[in-house]
């Protein structure tokens, strides 16, 4: 009773019909059948993602069948969902170049081993398969006005902006992927809560089945943008020890709470006594709520490194031992944009000039304040956590 309680709360938005319809499903002797789907664009799944497989693995740990779907399809056309203007579309090679580790990340929360193993599907098996009167029927089962009921849509037509026919086809496909795994319910984050019920009545009206629907609460800053891809400051299962460590602490004191709660395993009961100590003592919760969290996706040796690092080179700002080199083409002066660039810590010369112009670089213990100035050699920092030693 415990462990159903806990799946119905923690960290769940809404429960579609309702929280009694999903408690009576798990209380009955029936296994269940639950899908998220993760598209594949980009090369790594990242915290949010890690949210919703900890939910999926609190089905499986009471024994029910879980499966994992790679939106090797949904994922060249791009789910429109929060977007201000349309995706640029993936190849089919892109999408499974993507997907290659996620499998891999994903067993570090989900069990693929044992006797309820997850199982992996993609939908291009079926979707990929579809025939133009297939998809002709398929769309019979929506209506226009219901597909712009979507809120980015409405904010879109009300800046005279364009809504392109795939993208009002996203939700259809993933209502069609509950349809042909023929699942009772699916698990997602609560801004894909149009597309699961977009499943729910594609259920309803080709199998005649109640599916569920749980959305999960987002992991967001203070502005309440979710922590991702598309915001560029999302936590990335492929990140180093120390760049995880030191991205949770970077977070700001008001996401330490829901952080416990999304992206650890800590007891909600010692979750809910933190929250009473957030402003009392907020470093040393988040120290402790990165650890929990590098520990979790990580493993505990990897917590410990980058909790090691953190103090060491964050807090006493000690350069690390193990630091790349550069070595400078020019010997005698060159650039610290070129320098920011070419060694790797900045991508483009606007990231660099952006960088320097908001006191993120320094050479030594010396902040770089003008974006003319020349490096010899030293260690050149960006940020608090990036380093690179340059040498002649």
């Amino acid at each position: 009773m415990d462990k159903i309680k806990e799946l119905l709360t923690r960290g769940v938005e809404n429960i579609y019909p309702t929280p009694g319809f999903l408690e009576k499903l798990l209380k009955s002797k029936k296994k269940l059948t639950i899908y998220t789907g993760y598209d594949p664009t980009a090369p790594t799944l990242h915290i949010g993602h890690g949210i919703t497989m900890l939910k999926l693995r609190q089905f499986q740990n009471l024994g029910h069948k879980v499966i994992m779907l790679i939106g090797d399809f949904t994922g060249m056309i791009g789910d429109p969902t929060d977007k201000a203007s349309t995706r640029k579309q993936l190849t089919r090679e892109q999408v499974l170049k993507n997907s290659k580790h996620y499998a891999g990340q994903a067993s570090r929360i989900l069990d693929f081993k044992d006797k309820n193993k997850v199982e992996v599907r993609y939908n291009n098996d079926w979707l990929g398969e579809m025939k133009f009167k297939d998809v002709l029927e398929l769309t019979s089962h929506f209506t226009v006005p219901r597909l712009l009921e979507r809120d980015m849509f409405q904010a879109r037509l009300k800046k005279g902006e364009t809504i392109h026919l795939h993208e009002f086809m996203y939700p259809v496909m993933q209502a069609y992927d509950s349809v042909v795994m023929n699942v009772d319910g699916e698990v997602g984050g609560n801004d894909q809560t149009f597309n699961m019920l977009a499943g729910r009545i594609l259920m309803k009206e080709m199998k005649n089945k109640e599916k569920f629907v749980l959305t999960m609460k987002l992991l967001t800053d203070v502005s309440g943008k979710k922590m991702g891809k598309s915001e560029g400051n999302m936590v990335a299962l492929a990140d180093s020890p120390e760049d995880m460590f030191g991205k949770v602490m970077s977070w700001p004191d008001e996401m330490i709470a829901r952080g416990f709660e999304l992206c650890t395993l800590v007891p909600m009961e010692d979750v809910e006594s933190m929250k009473k100590e957030v402003k009392k003592n907020p470093r040393d919760l988040k120290l402790k709520l990165a650890y929990e969290v590098v520990k979790l996706f990580l493993g505990e040796s990897a917590a410990e490194k980058g909790k090691e690092h953190f103090e060491s080179v964050i807090v006493k700002k000690i350069a690390p031992k193990n630091i790349s080199t550069y070595k400078l083409k020019d010997k005698n002066i060159v650039s610290v944009i070129d320098v920011l660039v070419e060694s790797g810590l900045c991508k483009s010369k606007s990231e660099a000039r952006r960088t320097i112009e908001q006191g993120g670089v320094s050479i030594g213990n010396k902040k770089v304040k003008s974006l003319e100035e020349k490096v010899t050699t030293g260690v050149l920092k960006k940020g608090k956590r990036h380093f690179v030693m340059i040498v002649k």
